[in-house]
């Protein structure tokens, strides 16, 4: 997957912190891209220690952040709309098709999303 382009959801940062080689191949090769709403609830995250903190803000400098653009809007609340979608992950999945690029996500909900190039990961239990 080298010099690939993907969006993380949320929960891809959370199992890349958490050590999981494969992300963080792909994180270290590609370019990353996260909506502003993954960059909020990762530092909004309560249980992090300072040393977790400053990890996960080392690796969010290495990531696009994209706002929530006029373009993303609309296709935010369509999504919404049609899926019944939490607003977040509206958002995120809305930054991934206006973007044109795959979403990397744990998040089955995301797979009912026509438009959306998926990458769903499993988990190793």
């Amino acid at each position: 997957m080298s010099g690939s382009e993907f969006v993380f959801d949320t929960n891809i940062f959370l199992y890349l912190q958490s050590g999981n080689k494969d992300l963080i191949e792909i994180f270290n090769e590609s370019s990353i891209f996260i909506s502003v709403i993954t960059e909020l609830e990762l530092l909004g995250y309560k249980g992090m220690d300072d040393s977790a903190k400053r990890e996960l803000e080392r690796s969010l400098r290495s990531c696009f952040i994209v706002d929530i653009e006029g373009p993303i809007k609309p296709i935010a609340i369509e999504l919404r709309k049609l899926h019944n979608l939490k607003l977040p992950d509206a958002i995120i999945a809305a930054t991934a098709i206006h973007l044109q690029l795959p979403l990397i996500t744990a998040d089955k909900d995301f797979g009912k999303i026509d438009g959306l190039m998926l990458y769903l990961y499993k988990p190793v239990s």
